[in-house]
């Protein structure tokens, strides 16, 4: 008991000494102040954001941002009043232990409200959540500084470069906030190619794509940087590094050199549609190391680039997009023939994606064993809206006309001959006859 009430009065004593005192009373009003001040100017600041701008690129680069700053108005105009009066009051050598404490919680509720709204990822959200409470709880407790000289003094030494525990640390959080921040510009980069009407799609995503490794290049150049890494001491490693990638990642390099070949020549773009080995489809998207197939029963084919430069590959729309079908037919000989053919082609001027222009012509092909067989030669410019459903419509009308006028098609004929030395028994309608040598008494 006598230890508790020791602990107990040591407690209240820090509590009047630190606590009960005119300078945390000062801070107190000082907080409550700049509380009023923001609570009194949010509706204001508010209205001004959510002010309508017709501009397209607020509308697409500023407008989510402004977004995700509406609701937070309040705190961020209040925590920005906190970090002056912060400023204040070391500038007048003042008591300001309280107020770093209330920009310390600010400071990670801002944080986790805006990673909550901007970033969809979970992970990530939970990740920033963590990080910002911790700091915050951190310098709350004046542990900050302590525990960054901890993590900074638990270091490797290679040669002339020192890898400390706080400077990776350091390098990952600036890596992750500048890869996301050049993920977020290329995209963008990437969409306002497509929407240039004047940019075709393959140069469009030739730019894209171009854009897309320099701004990655540049984001790990300044992240490394930034934390105190020298690169030129990293050189006498280049040799080790690309001798590993030369034998573990060739066939990744492969595919990326191919991507960018085929960026170059446009001998594929995006929407054009292919036909490679047993895939056919249209171009959904060429990536870095792939490009995606969509075939017509919606399944999406992840084609290695390397396959499209040594492989054969056809590409219904590379010069135009006019697609020639070819339909056979086959008619009876008593058939009129020239009737036929003119069905024909009434049957697939009938149907609205076949091409006026060239227009349909039927041609008579061959003598078969068994028909009379014709070919019906019509254009269509969409092949991406498939080429069966086509076959079929025009194969329809053409069923219903010949119907109509008589036109059969027909039936495999055989003729069977039966050449035997032991004679056949014939029944007749009106009784029976029995070939030549055979037995009369035997069973017909």
């Amino acid at each position: 008991m006598e230890a508790w009430r020791a602990r107990l009065e040591q407690y209240l004593s820090w509590i009047q000494n630190e606590v009960l005192v005119p300078s945390t009373a000062l801070q107190a009003v000082v907080v409550l102040a700049v509380f009023v001040a923001a609570w009194l100017s949010a509706p204001k600041a508010k209205a001004l954001l959510e002010k309508p701008i017709d501009r397209a690129w607020f509308q697409r680069f500023v407008r989510p941002v402004v977004s995700a700053l509406v609701p937070l108005t309040l705190p961020v105009i209040w925590l920005a009043g906190q970090w002056f009066s912060v400023i204040a009051a070391q500038n007048a050598g003042w008591p300001h232990h309280l107020i770093e404490i209330v920009v310390s919680l600010l400071t990670a509720w801002v944080v986790i409200r805006l990673a909550a709204t901007l970033i969809r990822d979970k992970t990530w959200s939970a990740a920033i959540t963590v990080i910002a409470w911790t700091i915050a709880a951190l310098n709350i407790l004046g542990l900050l500084d302590p525990t960054m000289a901890v993590l900074d003094s638990m270091a490797l030494q290679l040669g002339q470069v020192r890898i400390s525990l706080l400077g990776v640390i350091k390098a990952l959080i600036a890596l992750g906030v500048l890869l996301w921040l050049a993920g977020f510009a290329s995209s963008q980069f990437e969409r306002r190619m497509q929407a240039i009407a004047s940019v075709t799609p393959a140069a469009g995503a030739l730019f894209g794509k171009l854009f897309r490794i320099a701004v990655y290049t540049v984001a790990v150049i300044v992240g490394l940087q930034s934390v105190g890494i020298d690169l030129t001491t990293l050189a006498v490693f280049s040799g080790a590094i690309g001798l590993g990638i030369g034998f573990g990642l060739q066939k990744v390099f492969s595919n990326l050199i191919s991507g960018l070949i085929l960026l170059m020549d446009r001998s594929v773009k995006p929407g054009d549609v292919i036909a490679i080995g047993e895939t056919f489809g249209w171009i959904n998207s060429l990536g870095a190391r792939y490009v995606s197939v969509i075939t017509r029963d919606g399944t999406e084919h992840l084609i290695p680039n390397e396959e499209l430069i040594s492989q054969r590959v056809e590409n219904w729309s590379h010069s135009n997009e006019l697609v020639r079908l070819k339909l056979d037919i086959g008619i009876a000989y008593e058939a009129d023939v020239r009737k036929a053919m003119d069905l024909a082609v009434e049957a697939a001027g009938e149907v609205a994606r076949v091409l006026e222009n060239p227009k349909p012509v039927c041609r008579l092909m061959e003598f078969g064993a068994d028909s009379v067989n014709l070919q019906l030669r019509v254009w269509i410019r969409d092949p991406r809206g498939g080429v069966v459903n086509v076959t079929s419509e025009v194969l329809l009308l053409i069923w219903d006309l010949y119907r109509e006028n008589g036109i059969d098609f027909p039936f495999a004929q055989r003729d069977l001959h039966i050449k035997s030395a032991v004679p056949v028994p014939v029944r007749i309608a009106d009784g029976f006859t029995v070939e030549k040598g055979a037995d009369p008494g035997a069973p017909d």
